[in-house]
């Protein structure tokens, strides 16, 4: 029996959990800087490097290595606070959001366009950023009702979310600064606690 032999199979080593965050965190930053429609696998792989082809066998494509990178890079633990008062909490909150505004705020205008034109994309920004935030201020209200402090959900709740995303979001654009601990705070005091407490 003739035949060719066997090719050896070559097997490339899988990709280090180290090395795969390495790699998102490299993408966002691109992004960040050039735009999401800028963006290239190829300038991705020049700044990570490594191949294009590692890029595409472990994500597939460029909306899913961003989904990924939005995803895995999440930069609010929800969660992660309970102060005993409705303030305490809420100050809480919009301290870890301060941290990350200026990146964050860079972040949504680089997606901007993306985020209402990829369903995949847009999911994955709203189970990495949203959701979160999202529901924590759901468990802030829910406790400081059944502390007392609150007489039942008021209807203002609803649109927390909205106000403090517009909050963090806007904020450079009406002042050229990023939201600070010091503006956020002010915002709990002057808009988010009159909302609750008067609905």
């Amino acid at each position: 029996m003739t035949g060719e032999p066997e090719r050896p199979v070559i097997r490339r080593p899988r990709m280090t959990p180290d090395r795969e965050v390495e790699l998102l965190s490299v993408a966002l930053g691109a992004l960040r800087e050039v735009g999401y429609g800028a963006l290239t696998m190829d300038l991705i792989a020049s700044r990570g490097r490594c191949s294009k082809a590692t890029l595409y066998r472990q994500w597939g494509n460029k909306p899913k290595m961003i989904a990924a990178a939005v995803t895995a890079l999440r930069p609010v633990n929800p969660g992660s606070f309970d102060t005993g008062t409705l303030r305490g909490d809420l100050l809480s909150l919009v301290s870890q959001l301060a941290m990350g505004a200026d990146q964050d705020t860079t972040l949504i205008a680089a997606l901007h366009h993306a985020l209402l034109t990829d369903a995949t994309l847009a999911g994955a920004f709203r189970t990495a950023m949203l959701d979160p935030e999202e529901e924590d201020l759901a468990r802030i209200v829910q406790r400081a009702v059944k502390r007392g402090e609150l007489a039942h959900r008021p209807a203002a709740a609803e649109f927390l979310p909205q106000m403090l995303f517009s909050a963090v979001v806007a904020r450079p654009m009406f002042r050229g600064v990023p939201a600070d601990p010091e503006y956020l705070a002010r915002f709990v005091d002057q808009a988010l606690l009159p909302a609750l407490h008067h609905s």
